[in-house]
């Protein structure tokens, strides 16, 4: 599941990267585009920060899931340890 997070938060980093250098890009070169620098510095700021949100969920689950699952192998191992000198 965290992976889906962190391929999500490494699209919404790309898509600002090219927000960014499309500010840096001159009009002219932007037909039917929208010229103003301004707005693709804060797409790009919405997009960084998209993906940054989505890198924290994908990490906070995966720490979730690790826990959950050491857990779990501590209950066995526990349960293992308990009926092994009873056989």
């Amino acid at each position: 599941m965290s992976r889906n997070f962190y391929i999500l938060a490494g699209t919404l980093g790309l898509f600002a990267l090219i927000s960014t250098a499309m500010a840096l890009v001159p009009s002219s070169f932007q037909p039917g585009l929208p010229a103003n620098a301004s707005l693709w510095r804060t797409v790009a700021l919405l997009l960084l920060l998209a993906g940054l949100a989505s890198a924290l969920v994908g990490v906070m689950s995966h720490l979730f899931e690790q826990v959950d699952r050491r857990s779990e192998e501590a209950r066995q191992a526990a349960r293992r340890k308990r009926r092994g000198p009873q056989q």
